[in-house]
This record gives C-alpha cells, sequence and structure tokens, in this order.
C-alpha cells in the first residue's frame, strides 16, 4: 500500500497523504486532484478501492491496425481532437507485425479501466478473424464504438461509408468515361466492406447489361504491393478501367499499369478509395471516392460519449455518404482496333 501511494503520489505530484485522501474519499482534494489522482492508478495499473470501481478513467482507448495507410492517422486525428473536446484523453493503440495484437490491447485498456474504446479497421470486419476480445469488452458493457463495416454479430454502435454509393459512383464514372471491362481491387474474401462494395458492384452491372465475372475480382492485402500484383493479373484480362478498394491499392495499380509498359489514364483508368492525404501529388493525380472522416469521427465520438453517460445511442448503423473526387487517373476508355 505505501509503495502504491509512493508510485501515485510522484506520477501527479503531490503527497502521499492526498493520495490517501482520494482513495478513502475524504474532503480537502479538488476535484482536478481527484481525477487525476485516479487516472494515475488506472494508468499505473492499480485496482480502484472498491468504493471507486464504478468511475472509470477518462481514458478511451483508439485501436487501429496500422499508420502506414494515410487514411488511419486521419481518422485518429479527427476521433482524437473529437475526444478531447469532450474531456476525454484518447490512448493509441497501432498493431505491429508479430507485435502487440488487437485483442492484446483491448486485455491492456480493460485492465487500465478505460472508459471506452473506439475501433476503426479492426479484425471485426473480417468474418472469418478472431473476435472473442468483442466478447469480453460487451460483458463488461464497456462502451465501443466501430468505425466501418462489421459482421453482424457485434451488437455496438457503428459508423461507415456507404461502400455500395461508393462503387456505384466509382463505376458509373468509368461507364460514362465509355469503359465496358472493369476490374476491381479488393480486400481479402472475409472483408466486410470488401464484400459489400462487390454486392455492390455487380448489381449496378447487371443494370449496365455488364458482366462482372470472377476472373475480373482481384483479392488482396491492403497495400501498394498487392494492388500491383492483383492488377498485373487483371491486366491479362484486357481490363481497361480498375475501381480499388483502398487508396494504397490503387496507387500499386498505377505502378503495375506502368511496369507493363502501358499509360495511366490513357490505356487504362484507375479509382482508389478513401481519398486520404497526398493522393493530388501522386503522378497523375488520383481519381479517387472520398470518405467524410471529419463527420463520422465526431458521429463515432458522440454516440461513445453518449454511451458512456448511459444515454441510449441507436445501435443501428450510420451510414454516411462518400463523393467520387475526379482528378487526372481516370480518362475515356480507349478505342480498341
Amino acid at each position: 500500500m505505501t509503495r502504491r501511494l509512493a508510485q501515485v503520489a510522484q506520477k501527479v505530484g503531490v503527497s502521499e497523504a492526498t493520495v490517501s485522501r482520494v482513495l478513502n474519499e475524504k474532503p480537502g482534494v479538488s476535484e482536478a486532484t481527484r481525477a487525476a489522482v485516479l487516472t494515475a492508478l488506472d494508468v499505473l495499473g492499480y485496482e480502484r478501492p472498491t468504493q471507486l470501481r464504478g468511475e472509470r478513467a477518462r481514458l478511451v482507448g483508439l485501436v487501429l491496425p496500422e499508420l502506414q495507410n494515410p487514411i488511419f492517422p486521419a481518422f485518429a486525428e479527427v476521433v482524437g481532437g473529437a475526444l478531447a473536446g469532450q474531456g476525454f484523453t484518447p490512448v493509441l493503440c497501432t498493431q505491429t507485425a508479430g507485435g502487440v495484437s488487437e485483442a492484446d490491447y483491448v486485455d491492456l485498456l480493460l485492465e487500465q479501466h478505460v472508459s471506452g474504446v473506439v475501433f476503426f479497421g479492426g479484425l471485426y470486419a473480417q468474418q472469418d478473424a478472431p473476435h472473442e476480445h468483442y466478447d469480453r469488452l460487451a460483458e463488461r458493457s464497456l462502451p465501443t464504438v466501430l468505425l466501418n463495416a462489421a459482421i453482424d454479430d457485434l451488437d455496438f454502435p457503428r459508423v461507415s461509408c456507404d461502400d455500395a454509393v461508393a462503387v456505384e459512383q466509382a463505376i458509373g464514372h468509368l461507364r460514362q468515361l465509355g469503359h465496358r471491362r472493369i476490374g476491381m481491387v479488393l480486400g481479402p474474401a472475409d472483408h466486410m466492406p470488401s464484400r459489400r462494395k462487390l454486392a455492390a458492384a455487380r448489381a449496378a452491372a447487371e443494370r449496365a447489361g455488364l458482366e462482372l465475372p470472377d476472373e475480373l475480382v482481384e483479392r488482396a492485402l491492403f497495400s501498394l504491393e498487392g494492388g500491383q500484383a492483383a492488377t498485373t493479373r487483371l491486366l491479362r484480362q484486357d481490363v481497361t478501367g480498375i475501381v480499388c478498394a483502398s487508396d494504397p491499392l490503387a496507387l500499386g495499380a498505377v505502378r503495375a499499369v506502368r511496369r507493363a509498359g502501358l499509360s495511366v489514364p490513357d490505356d487504362v483508368s484507375v479509382i482508389g478509395y478513401d481519398d486520404s492525404a497526398f493522393m493530388t501529388c501522386t503522378d497523375p493525380p488520383l481519381t479517387t471516392v472520398r470518405q467524410p472522416i471529419e463527420a463520422m469521427g465526431r458521429a463515432a465520438v458522440e454516440l461513445l460519449a453518449g454511451e458512456i453517460a448511459g444515454v441510449k445511442v441507436t445501435h443501428d448503423e450510420l451510414l454516411f455518404e462518400p463523393e467520387l473526387v475526379v482528378r487526372g487517373s481516370t480518362a475515356p476508355a480507349r478505342v480498341r482496333v
């Protein structure tokens, strides 16, 4: 107990007597100091006294799969700022290959008695991935919000960009440019946003009297290298337009077209998804579908804050409409000779 008092006092910059007064709910301590002591307990991994365990720290976990794709730090900036505006401190948790897993981060955040968790691009989007750590969050009734499409089994508030509208915009744009042989580069087969995109693309193709056979759909990991490999295979199918499920995939597609001795957009048009940072600076500037990250991030934080405050919020998925941003990577379809 003495060691705990000393560590917490040092962390907060107050006396051990002040820490003791907080833990024993004695008067004479400001609300700010009291909150700082309780937060220090959580951060240092100590359990709160029984009478204080109902009060969680003002910490919120922000769990991301990576930071290399610029869409993830963009969301982190929006969500982090909105959390700070609500009086919460975001705890950024990013996974690395062979490092701390999403499930490990959930255990860590539970140990720290965080007030809630916001996920973006997590394993909830993959049907075949392990989901037991989400069950632990539900069992503890910890407020949790998921950004982007999730499997149906998870009963959390969800905020998503409308994948169907995104694909309809992209394919409609290519069709207006005269493209009829359109390929797609999507994520893994169990990836829910990719499933939605594929279903919408096939429906749009059917309405237009076109076909989207399996050989025009390639799967890849969400990376530039994945997009390059998938596009190399699509080019053997003589596509003139390619719709990609992320901007890094689209940049890989551009590289593959050039490696094949062809031009973007003169020979093959390429469309990305996200409108992440620097897509205006690529060569050519990338036509892409913009996610409304500012509105989505703020909506996610509003839902989380409501859950933390005990307000009943909707668990129905909130869909936000994307916007097609036309730049230099798309052009009229080449004339076949």
